[in-house]
């Protein structure tokens, strides 16, 4: 790739994203002074279409970048967009107005807002909450309650039905027995060996146990919450004029498919562009995606637009909810 050709394939992408119209070499030669004829830049784009970055979409129309030629722009030749002022200060005063409450629903509002692309986040437990105590309660003939506190002092709690629950003093007892095995402890730290020594010291009442520990699984997973935002944005995208397509694309988003995908580490952007994602009514989409944590959770961003979003910007925004959101709640611990 000489400069020549990367200066061709960014002018393509870049008129491709604002217009959704197959760029030729004559609009390239008039809208960009690149110094070189018509016939120079339709051989470099022959060049680049041999090397699966563009693709010719009909006969005798223009070019558009590939899901190989975008993977390269946002890898290599993409510069991000800071926002401006008004942006960041917006952003900054929707973070403080609404940490406390309906944050992540705002989060995704204020995304869908400044991308114009649908928005998904998620806000879930942290697969690693630490449980400091449990407590067993009796409610009524056929059912207790079990109470889970985490280290961050969450409350949890969650009935299980039983034909024959053990009276109050029992209850207790295997309280105890589970808060000496379990304190400190996260979901993923109860093996094997903890089991067995569990069940062996519940003697008569070992039957309850795998019962409870799953519940106890349940209780720190039950308040997964998903906001989404801007959906409706993609009937101004000419890829989606099919009705039926945007029904099955708001389909999959509320499944919740959009954010299944595994991000390694909090901060870090993924995008995966077309043919890249699984989910067959995405491979016509690019996803980006980033994770941070908040008041004990997991909280996971998608934001969802056409193989030719702006990623420039659409990254950009992400990495400044990021930025201003931890800057925020730095202060607030000074």
């Amino acid at each position: 790739m000489n400069d020549r050709k990367i200066k061709i394939l960014e002018a393509i992408i870049n008129d491709y994203i604002r217009t959704a119209e197959p760029i030729g070499s004559r609009t390239i030669a008039k809208r960009y002074n690149f110094g070189i004829s018509s016939a120079t830049i339709r051989n470099e784009m022959s060049d680049l279409e041999d090397m699966g970055l563009i693709i010719q979409p009909h006969t005798s129309s223009g070019r558009v970048p590939s899901d190989l030629g975008y993977r390269l722009y946002v890898d290599s030749l993409m510069h991000h967009r800071p926002l401006t002022e008004d942006e960041t200060i917006s952003l900054q005063r929707m973070i403080m107005k609404h940490l406390d409450r309906d944050l992540m629903r705002e989060i995704a509002k204020k995304i869908a807002y400044l991308t114009q692309y649908a928005t998904i986040v998620s806000e879930s437990a942290e697969p690693h909450a630490v449980i400091k105590y449990v407590q067993l309660m009796p409610i009524d003939d056929h059912s207790i309650l079990i109470i889970v506190v985490t280290e961050i002092k969450s409350v949890k709690n969650k009935p299980l039905n039983l034909d024959d629950p053990p009276d109050y003093d029992t209850l207790a007892q295997l309280a105890r027995l589970l808060n000496a095995a379990l304190h400190n402890k996260t979901i993923k730290d109860i093996d094997k060996p903890l089991i067995s020594a569990l069940l062996a010291a519940f003697g008569p009442h070992a039957h309850l146990l795998i019962p409870i520990l799953g519940v106890i699984e349940q209780a720190l997973q039950a308040d997964n919450q998903t906001y989404t935002s801007g959906v409706n944005n993609f009937l101004a995208f000419p890829e989606f004029a099919d009705p039926a397509k945007v029904q099955s694309l708001l389909r999959t988003i509320e499944e919740g498919k959009i954010l299944s995908a595994h991000l390694d580490e909090y901060g870090k952007v993924q995008i995966t562009i077309g043919r890249e994602n699984e989910t067959p009514i995405l491979q016509e989409c690019s996803v980006v995606r980033t994770a941070f944590p908040i008041h004990g959770k997991r909280a996971t961003i998608g934001i969802i637009g056409p193989t030719r979003m702006d990623y420039s910007q659409v990254v950009s925004v992400a990495h400044a909810v990021l930025t201003n959101l931890n800057a925020v709640l730095t202060a607030l611990k000074k």
